[in-house]
Formats: structure tokens, sequence, C-alpha cells
């Protein structure tokens, strides 16, 4: 990896923003003479991007495509930007990443300059990853071939365990991949089913990209993680609830998972109801308690079942507190 100054990746940003630029655009833009140009071009040739000469009237350049990588380059801001996502890439939700993430620092310290070097020193010295290993674990491999075919629009063929235990073979259209606290989505299109689907990445197996490229389709909402959230908001749930609660709903969204600000509505200035829904009774008992936190009152419309686990766990809580 190598470290440049602002106005080289300012010129190789330019350079990727058009076909080609005349020395005289990029010396304006960069507000540089047109000897400098040439000089940061022959620096950019050096590092190993196929950087072209075009002719003409003016003349002018070109980035062409090259079969070789070549370095990776960072400004100051951006080489302290990924060692501090390595230092905290210790969530837990990809198996194996705690080791990755230290080999991967270790590899970016032994480059930057000494100025850099102290900076990402003084982040990791005040940095305490906390490691979650409740939920669910994707293997790093998996998200990497996740990734490749949504890039390339490959279709993808996989054996999908359904929220029953059942496994059952799938083939889509892959669009993207969404991460939300500890949790890994893919979004895709089934060409059998005829419409979108979202895939619980830790529940993917032995996902394979097929070679067949298809057609991007237009996703059904403004952001892959608009579409999550209403994916995961409008599904179908094993066990289901609905909890009044005496607190503005502004104030109740922020105690609830970032996908679900919609479960809540207002139902006056410091009264709300929130609806929810889970598979797992236990999980849907700790989003429930999670309400209990805010302290103030709520009442809880649910099966009797779930009344007795909310009870018992608030029960076990309150003799923790002795």
């Amino acid at each position: 990896m190598t470290t440049l100054p602002a106005r080289l990746l300012r010129l190789l940003s330019l350079l990727q923003s058009r076909r080609e630029w005349s020395g005289a655009e990029l010396a304006d833009r960069l507000e540089v003479t047109g000897r400098t140009v040439r000089r940061d071009i022959d620096r950019l040739r050096a590092l190993g991007y196929p950087v072209s000469s075009t002719t003409g009237t003016a003349g002018g350049y070109r980035l062409a495509s090259g079969k070789d990588l070549p370095p990776l380059l960072l400004d100051d801001d951006e080489a302290v930007a990924v060692a501090a996502g390595l230092l905290t890439a210790a969530s837990g939700s990809v198996t194996g990443i705690e080791e990755s993430s230290v080999r991967a620092l270790a590899k970016l310290e032994q480059v930057l300059p000494a100025r850099l070097r102290a900076q990402v020193a003084a982040v990791a010295g005040a940095t305490v990853p906390l490691v979650v290993r409740e939920g669910p674990q994707v293997d790093a491999a998996v998200l990497a071939t996740l990734a490749a075919a949504c890039r390339d629009h490959e279709i993808l063929s996989f054996d999908y365990v359904r929220r029953d235990g059942a496994t059952q073979p799938r083939r889509v259209e892959p669009h993207s991949l969404v991460a939300v606290v500890g949790r890994w989505y893919l979004i895709a299109f089934d060409p059998e089913r005829g419409d979108w689907r979202t895939f619980r990445a830790d529940r993917l197996r032995d996902p394979l990209a097929t070679g067949r490229r298809f057609e991007p389709r237009e996703l059904p909402a403004d952001s892959p993680a608009d579409h999550l959230r209403r994916s995961i908001t409008d599904a179908p749930y094993r066990h289901t609830a609905r909890v009044g609660v005496h607190a503005p709903a502004d104030v109740v969204r922020e105690r609830l998972h970032p996908l679900l600000p919609n479960r809540v509505s207002p139902t006056g200035a410091n009264s709300c109801t929130v609806d929810l829904g889970e598979d797992s009774l236990p999980q849907l008992t700790r989003q429930i308690a999670a309400l209990t936190a805010l302290d103030v009152e709520f009442t809880v419309d649910a099966s009797d079942e779930l009344r007795a686990q909310l009870r018992a766990q608030l029960r076990r809580g309150l003799d923790a507190l002795g």
C-alpha cells in the first residue's frame, strides 16, 4: 500500500471520472503548471497505473484498463480510517475476522509513514473491541462469494435453511449485501418465484457462483437498506406481540432494532404502540424487555405463553438486582 499527497490522489480521481483530459484542463483543475501535471502522470505510471498519452492539437491523458492491480492508494485520513475499521472489526459476526483483522493491521502499520503510525497507535491504544458471540456468525469465504456475485451480476445457487429448519435449493440473481447489527442479509431476485427475496447469510449453505451472467433489475426501493427494512417489517412471524408504551414514539424507536422503526405507531404526544414479531420466543421476549428500560408504563397484548416467559425474565432481572 502507498500513501500519496492529496494532489496526486486528486489527479487519479480526475482521470477515473471521464474518458480523456487535456493537459491544460488537468493543470487548471489542480491549480498547477503543465510541467507538474506531466511529472505527476509519470509518478502514477511508475506505480502501475496505465495512463496513456493521447494525440491531437492539445494532447491529453487517458487512464486505460490495465491487467495488473496497481498499489492501493490512500490519503492520510483514509489510512487512519482503514486502521480504525480493522481495530473494531472483531464484532463476532464474521467467523475468524479477529485474526484476519490483526494480520491486516500489522501489514498496514508496516507501510504507514511515521506521522500516521503514531495516529494509528493512539487509536489502537484507546480502542477496546467488544466481541459479541450471541448472534449468528457468517464465514468470511461465504461473504466473499456473495459479494463477488453481486458485483459481477452472476447467478448464485445455494441451499437455504428456512425458519422451520427445512433446507431448500435456491437459484437467484444477487443484488446487494446489507449488514445490520451483526447480521448479514443478501437481497436477490428469485426468477422461479418472480419476486425479490431477502436471505440471512448465516442460513446459506454452499453458495456457488454459476458463471451465468444476468442483466441487473431495478430494486423496488430507494436503497437496499430500505428494501431490507420493509422485508423484515412485513414478514410473517411465528410469535407476535403488540406493546402499548406510555412514551413518545421517537423515544421508543431509539430502543428498537435499527430496521424496525416502522413498527412504532404514535397514539398520542406521549404514547405509542409497537408491533413486534419473531420466530423465537426468547428473542421476542428480549425485544419487549428492552422497552422496559424506558422506565414507563406499558401493556402487552400477546399469547399467554409469551406473557408467562416475559414475567419470568423480568422476575429474574429483579432478583439479580437483589
